[in-house]
């Protein structure tokens, strides 16, 4: 399977919590019926991303990088590549080079989409259409912050740094699902 059909049948059988949610998925998957290449980096419209809320064993915590493009605390994730199969397997390659943490493990469903605007490798303007997994820690896991990151760090999660309310869909969404 290629990760365009993955994509396409992860966001066919993922049942959003939220209208908002539902109207989003309805969006990727018409975006991804039109271009056959929704899920490449190139595709300069816009392209999918995958990303990871992850969090440590204890479910309290939330590991963000400060991202140097953009300058702000974020979940980890990117785009996805071509050696990728799914997209749950590039969320978790993301998270996994992002956090320098062995041991991840990826929920089986995404629990959140987001759009966002954003100039990104391809150097123009273009959107992220990005699907969000939740990732769990191993027990006593230390992050290693890779060259893609200004600070990596965990963050309790009813206390994000400022500047990061965007996230806060994102963990509600992780919170109702799985948490």
């Amino acid at each position: 399977m290629t990760l365009h059909a993955d994509a396409t049948a992860t966001l066919h059988a993922w049942r959003p919590p939220t209208p908002e949610q539902e109207s989003l998925r309805q969006a990727y998957l018409s975006y991804l019926d039109a271009r056959a290449d929704a899920c490449e980096r190139a595709c300069a419209p816009g392209h999918l991303t995958a990303s990871a809320l992850v969090l440590d064993s204890t479910e309290r915590q939330v590991l963000l990088t400060l991202h140097p493009r953009v300058g702000r605390w974020l979940q980890l994730g990117g785009h996805c590549e071509p050696s990728d199969v799914s997209l749950r397997a590039a969320a978790l390659r993301e998270a996994t080079e992002e956090s320098g943490m062995d041991g991840l493990r990826i929920e089986p469903e995404p629990v959140h989409l987001d759009v966002h605007p954003v100039t990104c490798s391809l150097g123009v303007p273009t959107r992220h259409l990005d699907v969000r997994f939740v990732v769990r820690a191993p027990a006593g896991a230390q992050p290693v912050r890779s060259d893609e990151s200004d600070d990596l760090r965990w963050w309790p999660i009813d206390a994000l740094p400022e500047g990061s309310d965007d996230l806060l869909p994102l963990i509600a969404a992780s919170n109702s699902q799985y948490v």
